[in-house]
């Protein structure tokens, strides 16, 4: 194999997110891929992008992105929903390098997830006002029944380090109450923060509803992309995440390292380039 191949095999696969919920999949990228280098930037200066309008979110992945490329990433990998609902189709149309989201790969694993057909999905109010899984859903099996449901105070109890606590399991059961009763035998965790309460999400659904995780299922899809591509890492190599804020770090890192059980060392701040 000629060094430019092996060179760019060993480029970092570049991740970004509005703040630090992303790191949910890079720690699902780290568990699957530990051997590719990742560089990992939280858009913290502008959190959150939900609420925002399409072209502004554009521009903010763009810019992003564009960070990312400069550190040689070799596919981008948007672990944001709400970019992945509305940025996703610009990237993959205007960058050099293999571009997923979270959302495919999430609808792909609910569909072959389902039993009865009726799949819920939980998110932010921008994800789900979106209406992206149910597209995507739709465009794989139409006739999968999918019932969507915001829940805006998990994110904030989440970062709060609340991950095992009676307010959280409170706040989790009247949400999702509806939606168990409704009859869904699936559930996506259509926020990458989510994955941070999977177990108390588990404890309220029981062992007959199935959760799908995006961040688990994003990995999956880029171990997919990068050997498509012939730009996995080698097998003998030792990857390592790096991680660059655009703002002062964000007080929800030490909870997400300890829960994600991450090591994210030394934080660089990354200037957008206005």
């Amino acid at each position: 194999m000629d060094h430019t191949s092996t060179s760019r095999r060993s480029q970092p696969i570049g991740v970004f997110d509005s703040g630090i919920g992303g790191l949910t999949v890079a720690a699902a990228l780290r568990r699957l891929l530990p051997q590719e280098n990742i560089y990992y930037i939280g858009d913290t200066a502008r959190v959150p992008y939900g609420g925002k309008s399409q072209a502004t979110i554009e521009r903010y992945s763009v810019e992003i992105s564009g960070l990312l490329l400069a550190e040689g990433a070799k596919m981008i990998v948007a672990a944001c929903n709400t970019a992945s609902a509305l940025a996703v189709p610009a990237l993959q149309g205007t960058l050099p390098v293999p571009v997923t989201g979270v959302i495919l790969p999430g609808a792909r694993a609910a569909v072959a997830a389902t039993r009865n057909g009726h799949v819920g999905v939980i998110g932010t109010r921008g994800t789900v006002r979106s209406g992206a899984y149910e597209r995507a859903i739709h465009a794989l099996a139409p006739e999968v029944r999918v019932t969507s449901h915001p829940c805006p105070m998990l994110v904030p109890l989440i970062e709060e380090g609340w991950l095992e606590d009676s307010l959280t399991d409170a706040v989790i059961a009247r949400y999702l109450d509806g939606m168990v009763r409704s009859g869904i035998d699936t559930l996506v965790l259509g926020c990458t923060h989510y994955p941070l309460v999977k177990s108390a999400l588990a404890r309220f659904l029981g062992p007959d509803i199935r959760l799908v995780d995006s961040a688990e299922n994003c990995a999956i899809a880029v171990r997919e992309l990068l050997m498509q591509h012939g730009i996995d890492a080698p097998q003998t190599a030792t990857g390592t995440l790096e991680v660059a804020l655009t703002d002062a770090s964000d007080g929800f890192l030490p909870v997400a390292e300890e829960a994600l059980g991450l090591s994210v060392g030394s934080v660089r701040l990354a200037a957008v380039q206005r």
